[in-house]
Protein backbone atom coordinates (compact mmCIF):
# COMPACT_ATOMS: atom_id res chain seq x y z
CA UNK A 1 0.00 0.00 0.00
CA UNK A 2 3.11 2.22 0.77
CA UNK A 3 3.98 2.12 -3.12
CA UNK A 4 0.72 2.38 -4.23
CA UNK A 5 0.17 5.79 -2.83
CA UNK A 6 3.21 7.63 -4.60
CA UNK A 7 1.82 6.74 -7.70
CA UNK A 8 -1.82 7.11 -7.41
CA UNK A 9 -0.79 10.58 -6.53
CA UNK A 10 1.37 10.66 -9.48
CA UNK A 11 -1.39 9.36 -11.75
CA UNK A 12 -3.80 12.14 -10.04
CA UNK A 13 -0.87 15.27 -10.94
CA UNK A 14 -0.89 13.92 -14.36
CA UNK A 15 -4.64 13.73 -15.03
CA UNK A 16 -4.84 16.87 -13.29
CA UNK A 17 -1.80 18.69 -15.68
CA UNK A 18 -3.60 16.92 -18.74
CA UNK A 19 -6.83 18.36 -17.81
CA UNK A 20 -5.52 21.86 -17.28
CA UNK A 21 -3.31 21.69 -20.89
CA UNK A 22 -6.03 20.13 -23.02
CA UNK A 23 -9.37 21.31 -21.49
CA UNK A 24 -8.92 24.38 -19.07
CA UNK A 25 -6.50 26.63 -21.18
CA UNK A 26 -8.16 26.38 -24.48
CA UNK A 27 -11.84 27.27 -22.41
CA UNK A 28 -10.25 29.91 -20.88
CA UNK A 29 -8.76 31.34 -24.25
CA UNK A 30 -12.31 30.60 -26.01
CA UNK A 31 -14.78 31.86 -23.10
CA UNK A 32 -14.56 35.74 -23.48
CA UNK A 33 -15.27 35.67 -27.79
CA UNK A 34 -17.78 37.20 -28.99
CA UNK A 35 -19.78 37.21 -32.28
CA UNK A 36 -18.18 37.71 -35.39
CA UNK A 37 -19.39 40.85 -37.36
CA UNK A 38 -21.23 39.11 -40.00
CA UNK A 39 -22.30 36.20 -37.49
CA UNK A 40 -26.11 36.15 -36.40
CA UNK A 41 -27.97 34.05 -33.92
CA UNK A 42 -30.78 32.20 -35.15
CA UNK A 43 -34.43 32.92 -35.95
CA UNK A 44 -37.09 30.44 -34.09
CA UNK A 45 -37.51 28.47 -37.42
CA UNK A 46 -33.69 27.94 -37.64
CA UNK A 47 -32.73 26.84 -34.31
CA UNK A 48 -35.86 24.67 -34.02
CA UNK A 49 -34.63 23.34 -37.61
CA UNK A 50 -31.15 22.83 -35.58
CA UNK A 51 -32.54 20.68 -33.18
CA UNK A 52 -33.44 18.47 -36.30
CA UNK A 53 -30.44 18.53 -37.71
CA UNK A 54 -29.18 17.12 -34.35
CA UNK A 55 -31.98 14.51 -33.86
CA UNK A 56 -31.45 13.13 -36.98
CA UNK A 57 -28.23 12.68 -36.27
CA UNK A 58 -26.71 14.35 -39.58
CA UNK A 59 -23.62 15.24 -37.84
CA UNK A 60 -22.66 11.27 -37.62
CA UNK A 61 -21.96 12.25 -41.75
CA UNK A 62 -21.07 15.69 -42.26
CA UNK A 63 -18.64 17.88 -40.84
CA UNK A 64 -18.96 22.13 -40.35
CA UNK A 65 -15.44 22.52 -39.94
CA UNK A 66 -13.38 23.32 -42.96
CA UNK A 67 -9.42 22.54 -42.79
CA UNK A 68 -6.58 25.22 -43.52
CA UNK A 69 -4.88 24.77 -47.24
CA UNK A 70 -2.28 23.10 -45.65
CA UNK A 71 -3.93 20.27 -44.00
CA UNK A 72 -6.35 19.59 -46.74
CA UNK A 73 -8.05 20.95 -49.96
CA UNK A 74 -11.32 21.99 -48.06
CA UNK A 75 -10.87 25.36 -49.69
CA UNK A 76 -11.01 23.70 -52.77
CA UNK A 77 -13.61 21.62 -52.60
CA UNK A 78 -15.51 24.80 -52.03
CA UNK A 79 -16.35 24.66 -48.76
CA UNK A 80 -14.97 27.52 -47.53
CA UNK A 81 -12.56 29.41 -45.34
CA UNK A 82 -10.93 27.70 -42.37
CA UNK A 83 -13.30 27.61 -39.49
CA UNK A 84 -12.62 29.38 -36.43
CA UNK A 85 -14.02 28.87 -32.66
CA UNK A 86 -15.64 32.39 -32.98
CA UNK A 87 -17.51 31.24 -36.34
CA UNK A 88 -19.66 28.77 -33.50
CA UNK A 89 -20.96 31.27 -30.63
CA UNK A 90 -24.18 30.62 -30.83
CA UNK A 91 -23.85 26.58 -31.43
CA UNK A 92 -25.06 24.74 -28.25
CA UNK A 93 -24.15 21.65 -28.89
CA UNK A 94 -21.60 22.78 -31.71
CA UNK A 95 -21.92 20.08 -34.58
CA UNK A 96 -18.03 20.14 -36.04
CA UNK A 97 -18.20 16.38 -36.99
CA UNK A 98 -15.08 13.87 -37.20
CA UNK A 99 -16.98 12.15 -40.40
CA UNK A 100 -17.26 13.16 -44.00
CA UNK A 101 -19.85 10.26 -45.88
CA UNK A 102 -21.27 13.78 -47.24
CA UNK A 103 -20.08 17.24 -47.83
CA UNK A 104 -19.05 19.57 -44.97
CA UNK A 105 -21.45 21.81 -44.33
CA UNK A 106 -20.08 24.97 -43.15
CA UNK A 107 -20.83 27.12 -45.79
CA UNK A 108 -23.65 24.92 -47.67
CA UNK A 109 -25.71 28.23 -47.21
CA UNK A 110 -23.49 30.31 -49.11
CA UNK A 111 -23.07 27.68 -52.05
CA UNK A 112 -26.29 26.39 -52.65
CA UNK A 113 -28.96 29.06 -51.01
CA UNK A 114 -32.07 27.60 -52.74
CA UNK A 115 -34.30 27.12 -50.48
CA UNK A 116 -36.65 24.72 -53.17
CA UNK A 117 -32.91 22.70 -53.85
CA UNK A 118 -32.41 22.12 -50.10
CA UNK A 119 -35.96 20.53 -50.01
CA UNK A 120 -35.66 18.17 -52.78
CA UNK A 121 -32.50 16.97 -51.87
CA UNK A 122 -33.97 16.30 -48.13
CA UNK A 123 -37.70 14.64 -49.73
CA UNK A 124 -34.69 12.59 -52.21
CA UNK A 125 -31.27 13.17 -52.56
CA UNK A 126 -31.16 10.77 -55.67
CA UNK A 127 -33.40 13.42 -57.40
CA UNK A 128 -30.40 15.70 -57.67
CA UNK A 129 -27.18 13.51 -57.37
CA UNK A 130 -28.23 9.69 -58.05
CA UNK A 131 -24.94 8.66 -56.93
CA UNK A 132 -25.64 10.11 -53.43
CA UNK A 133 -26.21 7.83 -50.56
CA UNK A 134 -27.87 9.57 -48.09
CA UNK A 135 -31.02 8.89 -46.63
CA UNK A 136 -34.28 10.20 -47.58
CA UNK A 137 -36.65 12.22 -45.08
CA UNK A 138 -40.37 11.50 -47.02
CA UNK A 139 -41.98 11.86 -43.16
CA UNK A 140 -40.66 15.63 -43.27
CA UNK A 141 -43.34 16.37 -46.39
CA UNK A 142 -46.84 15.55 -47.25
CA UNK A 143 -47.94 14.28 -50.70
CA UNK A 144 -51.21 15.83 -51.83
CA UNK A 145 -53.15 15.66 -54.92
CA UNK A 146 -53.08 19.37 -55.42
CA UNK A 147 -51.19 22.17 -53.35
CA UNK A 148 -53.46 24.82 -50.93
CA UNK A 149 -53.14 28.20 -49.87
CA UNK A 150 -49.79 28.67 -48.18
CA UNK A 151 -48.18 25.29 -48.86
CA UNK A 152 -44.61 25.47 -49.66
CA UNK A 153 -44.57 23.24 -52.74
CA UNK A 154 -41.27 21.57 -53.32
CA UNK A 155 -39.51 21.13 -57.26
CA UNK A 156 -39.53 17.62 -57.04
CA UNK A 157 -38.87 16.15 -60.58
CA UNK A 158 -41.55 14.21 -62.03
CA UNK A 159 -40.15 10.68 -61.98
CA UNK A 160 -39.49 11.20 -58.31
CA UNK A 161 -42.58 11.96 -57.38
CA UNK A 162 -44.70 9.41 -56.08
CA UNK A 163 -47.76 8.40 -58.46
CA UNK A 164 -47.43 11.98 -59.86
CA UNK A 165 -48.43 13.91 -56.29
CA UNK A 166 -47.52 17.31 -55.30
CA UNK A 167 -44.77 17.36 -52.51
CA UNK A 168 -45.55 19.91 -49.48
CA UNK A 169 -43.08 20.54 -47.21
CA UNK A 170 -44.06 20.52 -43.39
CA UNK A 171 -43.06 22.73 -41.23
CA UNK A 172 -40.06 20.51 -40.03
CA UNK A 173 -38.91 20.16 -43.16
CA UNK A 174 -39.13 24.45 -43.76
CA UNK A 175 -37.12 24.73 -40.39
CA UNK A 176 -34.44 22.33 -41.60
CA UNK A 177 -33.71 24.05 -44.86
CA UNK A 178 -33.87 27.61 -42.75
CA UNK A 179 -30.88 26.11 -40.43
CA UNK A 180 -28.80 24.63 -43.65
CA UNK A 181 -29.87 27.72 -45.57
CA UNK A 182 -28.15 29.82 -42.41
CA UNK A 183 -25.02 28.13 -42.70
CA UNK A 184 -23.04 31.06 -44.40
CA UNK A 185 -19.73 31.82 -42.90
CA UNK A 186 -18.49 34.37 -45.74
CA UNK A 187 -17.66 37.67 -43.44
CA UNK A 188 -14.27 38.11 -42.59
CA UNK A 189 -12.49 35.62 -40.13
CA UNK A 190 -12.40 36.23 -36.45
CA UNK A 191 -9.72 35.05 -34.04
CA UNK A 192 -7.87 33.03 -36.24
CA UNK A 193 -5.02 32.91 -33.77
CA UNK A 194 -7.24 30.32 -31.93
CA UNK A 195 -7.55 27.44 -34.63
CA UNK A 196 -5.23 24.72 -35.44
CA UNK A 197 -2.52 26.60 -37.07
CA UNK A 198 -0.03 24.25 -36.09
CA UNK A 199 0.99 22.95 -39.93
CA UNK A 200 1.46 26.65 -41.01
CA UNK A 201 3.68 27.23 -37.86
CA UNK A 202 5.86 23.93 -39.03
CA UNK A 203 5.89 25.38 -42.31
CA UNK A 204 7.55 29.09 -41.71
CA UNK A 205 9.42 27.36 -38.93
CA UNK A 206 11.28 25.10 -41.79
Amino acid sequence: MNRALPLIVLALMILGFATLLLVGIPAAQIWSIESPEGLESYTASEQRGRDIYVSEGCVYCHSQQPRSPSQGPDGLRGWGRPSTAADYVYDAPHQLGTMRTGPDLFNVGARLPSQGWQLTHLFNPRAITPQSIMPSYPYLFELKDRAEAGDVVVPVPTGFRPDGKTVVAKQEAIDLASYLLSLDHTYPVSHPELRDNGFEHEESGS
